[in-house]
């Protein structure tokens, strides 16, 4: 099976130097959108799924139009939310700019605390797998007893897309991959702006795994349009 994870475009975090809370895409991000759109048009997939976060609902808009397939509740999983910040809307940028300096000179243990007043990293790298899991297994996805990453796929056959995050598909992919997870998947996983992720599933002996056959693909991008 495949599992296609993107990237919503470009947000508007500041606006007049005021930091902005769940923003909306940029003019380039909304570009990102439509290009990333049409990308992925012609391929076939059996679900698309959206995070319930303003960027992410922007950035799957054209494509779902594309698509014929409905927008709004009707496409999205709550469990894709993106790691949640402290309410920093309408303060000074300077704000949010000191508190994740102040992060990242953090011992690495420090580093699962997350943002002071934001959701510790801990607790989103386990809403993340709990969300993942149910969905998957709502699917007929199970994860085998053993401690290697083998799963048991009913429908080895379906393609499934979701429109998320940096946080959100880095955790993701680490979960998916077995991999022991670290409270900076963000920078683990450098995924840019409306990149394009996959993740292929093969038949070993005992069940499937996964590869990861892309990351941050922006091939449908042009130089001046890649960010991240």
């Amino acid at each position: 099976m495949e599992i296609v994870l993107v990237r919503h475009g470009q947000p508007e975090w500041v606006r007049d130097d005021l930091n902005v809370d769940n923003p909306p895409l940029t003019a380039l991000g909304f570009r990102q959108a439509e290009l990333v759109g049409r990308a992925l048009e012609k391929q076939h997939f059996d679900e698309v799924w959206v995070s319930p976060l303003l960027r992410a609902q922007q950035t799957a808009a054209p494509l779902l139009q594309m698509l014929d397939l409905p927008s709004g509740e009707a496409s999205t999983q709550a469990w894709l939310e993106e790691i949640r910040n402290p309410l920093w809307h309408g303060t000074p940028r300077e704000k949010a700019d000191a508190a994740y300096q102040e992060e990242r000179k953090r011992p690495a243990e420090k580093r699962w605390d997350g943002l002071q007043d934001g959701e510790p990293v801990r607790d989103f790298v386990q809403r993340i797998h709990f969300g993942a899991n149910l969905f998957l297994l709502e699917r007929g996805i199970t994860r085998s007893a053993q401690q290697l990453p083998v799963w048991n796929i009913e429908k080895p056959n379906r393609s499934i897309l979701f429109i998320a995050h940096a946080g959100t598909n880095s955790v993701f992919i680490n979960h998916i991959l077995g991999l022991t997870p670290t409270p900076w998947e963000w920078e683990r996983f450098v995924i840019a702006h409306a990149s394009i992720n996959r993740l292929s599933s093969y038949e070993i002996g005992d069940g499937h795994t996964f590869g990861l056959t892309k990351l941050s693909d922006v091939e449908h991008l042009q130089a001046d349009e890649r960010t991240y």
